[in-house]
């Protein structure tokens, strides 16, 4: 666990150096008791029993769901759109063995790795969509860069789409949206984070004294710039990672989040230690077949993510909180780590794909996007999707074989669980007269999840749909649910089904 408690450490400091806003114990209790003020009290003793009762879970690694006949949800006049199949490069710690890349060659590595493991001819997609969160500035369009760089064909238009950390949900359901409009037939998805490196600016005063110099026509003028220059126009600007609304940092949010919820650090704890341990059965039982080997120029080969480090409860209970010092519970080791990675899908039309020859994973259901509070509901897209999403499919939580929720923190998926099972807070906050209802551990996130296998903002969408198919295979469901939260306040759910074996 000494990887978690120093490198994972590290890593989030970078965040929290960047920390845009504090506040007083006496403001932080008055943000988090106003909106949640006539909570119902959580039960303690149910809090560890369902976290403990989670723990369980990993003897059923491979057991087989008990499925009942179920009606197809396909619908008449609607074209069915399939996954064919999802690849992804291994998840890497930042500033490890992908330091020295660049954003484009991630996703030209996910791409080479989609078109050797489909076979697929290089000119049979009709377009490239990508999902990425922070930008690099020389490839702004990286679906482009990247879909040229794996060798496809010039004439297929790319483009890139973001939306926080389910960009390349976007990016999925933005290729389904054309390929449902007669447009296209065959799309490539995916999505691309680089952490590694992410781009700083000269400060706006230095930029634009930057900007004057090369407009300046004569020396007077270019010397006279110069020397305006102060020590402070050399400040650089880094990225944000607080929200642009309130100012106020995910992990500062997650803290306050859970604290509303009466998540405890035990709770966290066990969830974390839960996804690595999960995460590591998994990878040692060879089920996390999306990942792809990728030789990294100039280094050694990579197969598998360096992420996923299974501890003890006495480790994680000695790390300290990351973001509201001295009395909050969110830690390196219950949080997602800074990550470099990349993912890509391809899904067609149910009629091309098998014209061409293939076996598609899955049917690509009903979705929808959701958005929130950006302040104190910053993290609950999953509670507000699942039930539309379900409602839009005419399914229950019952009916739902496989759950994959993106895990950005242990007290953001144990808030949303208990957002979930609260009536309160179904009619109070959703306008809905019962509570949503919570997914049986036995069948929620058993190959691990983001606080475990790494999280490449613009990339999990992806692993989390191609990771839904193979379970839906692996376990002999028929229905999955993906829902993942995203800054902003926003959310996104979907239902995919498992295609006929």
């Amino acid at each position: 666990m000494s990887g978690i408690s120093t490198s994972l450490s590290a890593l989030w400091q970078q965040q929290i150096v960047l920390l845009s806003s504090s506040y007083s114990l006496d403001e932080m209790a008055s943000m988090l008791m106003n909106p949640l003020r006539s909570c119902p009290p959580v039960n303690a003793a149910w809090a560890v029993q369902y976290a403990t009762r989670s723990l369980s879970t990993s003897v059923h690694l491979h057991a087989q769901v008990q499925t009942k006949s179920k009606k197809t949800l396909a619908k008449p006049g609607v074209k069915n759109i399939v996954l064919v199949d999802g690849v992804r490069t291994p998840f890497l710690t930042s500033g490890t063995t992908y330091a020295d890349l660049m954003p484009h060659d991630l996703a030209r590595a996910a791409l080479q790795g989609l078109l050797h493991r489909t076979s697929l001819p290089k000119d049979a997609v009709d377009y490239v969509i990508y999902g990425t969160v922070i930008q690099e500035v020389k490839t702004s369009n990286v679906a482009r860069e990247a879909s040229l760089g794996a060798g496809f064909s010039d004439k297929i238009p790319c483009h890139t789409v973001t939306m926080a950390c389910i960009s390349s949900n976007v990016a999925m359901t933005t290729g389904a949206g054309m390929i449902a409009a007669g447009q296209c037939d065959a799309i490539v998805a995916g999505g691309v984070e680089f952490m590694s490196d992410v781009p700083i600016r000269h400060s706006r005063k230095m930029r634009k004294t930057m900007l004057a110099l090369n407009r300046a026509k004569t020396l007077g003028q270019r010397l006279s710039l110069i020397g305006s220059i102060r020590m402070a126009h050399l400040t650089p600007e880094l990225p944000a990672v607080a929200e642009f609304s309130t100012a106020e940092t995910m992990g500062h949010s997650a803290d306050r989040l859970a604290a509303a919820f009466g998540v405890s650090r035990l709770e966290q704890d066990e969830f974390a230690l839960r996804s690595h341990t999960l995460a590591k059965q998994a990878q040692d039982s060879g089920l996390l077949s999306d990942v792809i080997s990728f030789k990294v120029p100039g280094r050694d080969m990579v197969s598998k993510d360096n992420g996923i480090r299974p501890s003890s409860m006495e480790q994680l209970a000695k790390l300290k909180p990351a973001f509201i010092k001295p009395h909050g519970t969110v830690t390196a080791a219950n949080s997602s780590f800074l990550t470099d990675g990349a993912s890509a899908v391809l899904i067609m039309s149910e009629e091309k794909a098998l014209a061409m020859g293939y076996k598609p994973k899955a049917y690509l259901r009903d979705f929808v996007y959701v958005s929130q509070d950006p302040k104190d509901q910053l993290l609950l897209g999953p509670t507000y999707g699942t039930p539309k999403v379900l409602e839009r499919a005419g399914l229950t939580m019952n009916d739902i074989d496989v759950f994959e929720f993106h895990e950005a923190f242990a007290g953001q998926i144990m808030a949303n669980l208990k957002a979930m099972d609260s009536d309160w807070f179904a009619q109070t906050y959703m306008g809905r007269k019962t509570k949503v209802g919570t997914p049986p551990m036995e069948k929620f996130n058993l190959w691990g999840g983001s606080l475990s296998l790494g999280h490449p903002f613009g990339a999990t969408g992806c692993r989390l749909v191609t990771t839904v198919a193979h379970r839906l295979q692996k376990e002999g469901g028929q229905y999955g649910l993906v829902a993942a939260c995203a800054a902003g306040g926003q959310g996104h759910a979907m239902v995919i089904e498992a295609y006929p074996q």
